[in-house]
């Protein structure tokens, strides 16, 4: 039987939203009580919505500051909640499950027995919620790809947002972690194929808590132009969530074991969830039939048509442009897809989109 203080975190993480929220099933028990002490449940129990000091929390609780302080140090360097340096203060803030706590206990790419236990309780709790839910309904896109705007061919218009360099330019903090998918993944002995995965970046201050919490680096934007380089040589696809603005992060991930790309691959039609606005085009006079855009494309959206030139699949193309990237003979160019949305502007617009969605 389960701590009364996990069964109040089900309730607590439900109403936190995201991906993955509280589901009342075993495996979330056992999930739980792995990543959790029972103080530190209590704790995260008592969070209130937006940043707040210990001293704060201590207040609310009728507790004793220095304990809780005590507490959210070490939830914070386990990756439970998260915590920003702001002068001689330090905030802290909740967070959800994703993006959030699951995604913190592997960032920093340690490998210990608890992080073992940890990858496989994460993994049966999120196979068991996706068993209970419906992945191929329809839903609006929480995340979206960027393609590889160089690849992108002239007279085609290329916004801020779809230039996956503008980011590193935009920012003066950029940090980079282990990709906690792929990580998770190696601690429960599967193959990761040869990607690398010291690939997850960061912005502004989700960097600095990177840095100061999950083992991050700092880079330089040298380094960073050179992480994406090797990125997109690996057949990785950037991807971040789906707004304009006040972008945080940018994953870069694989088809087999990222989330995003996971799911969206679980749908009907992959390309209506998890898409650039790009589409291949491709040249018949230069392409040589090799099929290597056919091996890299990670939503096994070509095929060889009947004259030798690779045809599309425009509903499950991710517009990611790792075709295009890979093309020994640069046949390959992307233009815009007709009729593709802009992203919703910011975090306000994206929930409002997403509510609409589930109404319709």
């Amino acid at each position: 039987m389960s701590h009364p203080v996990y069964r109040q975190l089900l309730d607590v993480m439900k109403k936190r939203g995201g991906e993955f929220p509280g589901m009342d099933i075993p495996e979330f028990f056992a999930m739980v009580e792995v990543m959790f002490t029972p103080a530190e449940a209590e704790v995260n129990n008592a969070m209130p919505r937006g940043p707040f000091t210990a001293q704060d929390l201590a207040k609310a609780m009728g507790r004793d500051a220095a304990e809780i302080q005590t507490l959210l140090e070490g939830m914070a360097d386990k990756g439970l909640c998260t915590a920003l340096r702001m002068g001689a203060e330090t905030y802290y803030q909740s967070a959800r499950f994703m993006p959030g706590i699951l995604e913190f206990q592997f960032m920093p790419g340690r490998s210990s027995e608890r992080d073992k236990l940890l990858a496989k309780v994460i993994y049966a709790y999120k196979k068991a919620y996706d068993a209970k839910s419906d992945l191929k309904s329809p839903a609006f896109p929480t995340n979206r790809v960027i393609t590889v705007d160089r690849t992108v061919a002239a007279g085609n218009q290329v916004h801020t947002y779809d230039q996956v360099h503008s980011y590193i330019e935009q920012n003066d903090q950029i940090a980079v972690t282990t990709c906690f998918c792929r990580h998770a993944a190696v601690l429960r002995g599967e193959d990761i194929h040869g990607m690398p995965n010291d690939t997850c970046m960061q912005f502004g201050m989700a960097a600095q808590f990177a840095v100061e919490r999950l083992n991050g680096r700092m880079l330089s934007k040298v380094e960073a132009r050179a992480l994406l380089e090797r990125c997109e040589e690996a057949g990785l696809i950037h991807m971040s969530i789906n707004m304009t603005k006040d972008i945080g992060f940018i994953c870069n991930c694989d088809r087999w074991h990222c989330v995003a790309v996971t799911h969206a691959l679980a749908k009907t039609k992959p390309a209506l969830y998890f898409n650039s606005g790009f589409q291949p085009s491709f040249d018949a006079e230069l392409c040589t039939a090799c099929e290597t855009c056919l091996e890299r494309c990670p939503a096994t959206a070509l095929s060889m048509g009947p004259q030798e030139v690779p045809v599309v699949d425009l509903d499950r193309c991710f517009g990611c442009a790792v075709c295009a990237t890979g093309c020994p003979t640069e046949a390959i160019a992307m233009v815009n897809r007709p009729g593709f949305m802009e992203p919703p502007k910011d975090g306000k617009a994206l929930k409002e989109a997403m509510v609409a969605a589930s109404r319709s």
